[in-house]
């Protein structure tokens, strides 16, 4: 019986960058969460000890300063591809590497040119992998929590001695969406594509009666494809933020869907992908991102 060494990476993560662009007294913040990732012929490294062909994890992070500082950041997809094209194009045993972005929104305060305010923990993200001279880009966001009132039903699913939940015409839908797309290329209006997508998925969230959120999940990928044709899936992963309605016979009053207790676990967790039937091979795109 032979022992190999398998697939392996190594980087640094979750480098927090703040940068300030100052126009005057307007300024502009970008904050994000940086994570970078190489691989390559780094067996040495494992088997002996051998360091040579490895850049060091403090330097990859000085490397996200620099070049923040060298130009602007600008959409965190070309920062993405300016990191992993430089790891790669500079460092001979560096075959590959992967760049995961997080940026915080933040919201300048009405009237104030350098105050911000932070509303939600919504995050855009980016993963993108470079190979070689091939290049991915896997965009999205984390954390939109959204909620309608009405418009979603939930009935007609099987019933066995362990079943207790109560059939519904009319129930709160409830979801912090983590949404992933993989683009075709890399010849995008990044900062466009982000918002037109972001909005197609909400309006269509708001807009669809829902006898499922497994169809409120199509639905919302759907309509992202048909809207976007630089495109070719998306993936997405939905917990089901449960609302139960409060029985209040107790008190001899009626709760007439008006009343309800949050749970925030367990939770249902409704996943998947819709992809064109056309779309280009996915290659290393999706390699070390969560299923969903």
């Amino acid at each position: 019986m032979a022992i190999v060494l398998g697939p392996n990476q190594y980087g640094k993560a979750e480098n927090r960058l703040v940068t300030v662009s100052r126009n005057g007294s307007v300024h502009t913040i970008k904050d994000l969460t940086v994570s970078t990732s190489l691989r390559g012929d780094l067996s040495d490294t494992h088997l002996t000890g051998d360091n040579t062909k490895v850049l060091a994890t403090d330097t990859q992070k000085n490397t996200v300063y620099a070049f923040a500082k060298e130009a602007p950041v600008g959409e965190i997809e070309d920062f993405a591809l300016r990191l992993g094209r430089h790891f790669v194009g500079t460092q001979e045993a560096i075959s590959g590497a992967r760049i995961l972005i997080d940026e915080h929104a933040w919201e300048r305060i009405d009237g104030h040119d350098h105050a911000f305010s932070q509303g939600s923990n919504e995050k855009r993200t980016t993963a993108v992998t470079i190979e070689g001279s091939q290049a991915w880009v896997v965009s999205g966001v984390r954390d939109l929590v959204v909620l309608k009132s009405t418009g979603s039903e939930f009935h007609g699913y099987p019933k066995d001695p362990y079943t207790t939940l109560k059939e519904t015409n009319d129930r709160i839908l409830a979801t912090s969406v983590t949404a992933r797309w993989r683009y075709a290329g890399t010849d995008v209006d990044w900062a466009k594509s982000f918002t037109e997508i972001r909005s197609v998925m909400l309006k269509t969230f708001a807009d669809k009666h829902s006898l499922s959120l497994q169809q409120t999940l199509y639905a919302m990928g759907e309509a992202v494809l048909n809207a976007r044709p630089e495109v070719a899936e998306v993936r997405l992963s939905m917990p089901n933020k449960h609302h139960f309605l409060v029985d209040l016979s107790a008190f001899g009053l009626e709760n007439d869907n008006e009343v309800f207790y949050a749970a925030d676990r367990p939770y249902g967790l409704i996943e998947g992908s819709i992809l064109r039937d056309d779309a280009p091979d996915a290659g290393q795109a999706w390699s070390t991102l969560p299923a969903f």
